[in-house]
């Protein structure tokens, strides 16, 4: 009987030492974590990402949970506040880089530079159920992003699931040369391409600057991420 046909018997028979030590390559397996791994992966190659700049949240869809909970760690971490609070994402879990990761890193070790976290039922704290290796937590931006994939869950009925944040530099340089409104830099990007509007038909939204990561410019996050129907 070879390794793996041993692992299983093991694995079978509920031993949670053996589950912990095939924990990575099992969720790193799933086909979510593939398609966020290259996505990452993508944007790099794309030059999206200075460094470590960026970061890519995603919601877990019922059936990823199911595929990949029997290798979350026996011993999750403690809760950590977020400092905001969502009632639509209480018990919900969420793949996230991690902080100060680069996304080059990804796709090369998963579960040092990501992981998983849980939310609490009240939905305002969370907790490492997988990845986050040697130390690493969530990135610090969490809390925009959970406040974004709030609003975006209940604008869209729950069919929204990816948060990216990157730094495409036509972007970047828009943000030097037109007026930061949310009408302006829809019909500018609708008008240079025609197909944008088949991907935004409703405008994109447009942040003040700040800080990122505070729970003032995650609200104003998840306030710009809603649908723009004033920008036609």
């Amino acid at each position: 009987m070879g390794f793996f046909d041993n692992a299983q018997e093991v694995l079978d028979k509920g031993v949670s030492v053996a589950k912990g030590a095939v924990s990575g390559v099992a969720v790193e397996q799933q086909a979510f974590a593939k398609g966020f791994v290259r996505l990452c992966g993508d944007g790099w190659l794309q030059g999206w990402h200075e460094r470590n700049g960026g970061n890519l949240s995603y919601r877990l869809a019922p059936e990823d949970v199911t595929s990949c909970r029997s290798f979350f760690y026996d011993n999750p971490s403690s809760w950590v506040p977020l400092g905001i609070q969502a009632d639509n994402l209480g018990g919900e879990l969420f793949m996230v880089t991690a902080a100060g990761a680069h996304m080059r890193n990804v796709p090369l070790d998963a579960s040092a530079n990501a992981g998983i976290v849980e939310i609490n039922a009240a939905g305002d704290a969370w907790r490492i159920v997988w990845g986050f290796k040697d130390g690493s937590v969530p990135t610090s931006e969490f809390p925009t992003h959970f406040a974004a994939q709030s609003a975006r869950k209940e604008a869209t009925g729950g069919t929204s699931r990816v948060l990216y944040h990157a730094h495409p530099a036509s972007i970047v340089a828009l943000t030097q040369v037109l007026p930061l409104d949310a009408r302006t830099f829809t019909r500018t990007l609708w008008k240079s391409f025609t197909e944008s509007m088949v991907a935004f038909p409703q405008g994109v939204g447009v942040v003040p600057w700040a800080v990122p990561g505070g729970a003032e410019i995650a609200r104003a996050t998840a306030e710009a991420l809603r649908p723009f129907e004033a920008c036609v």
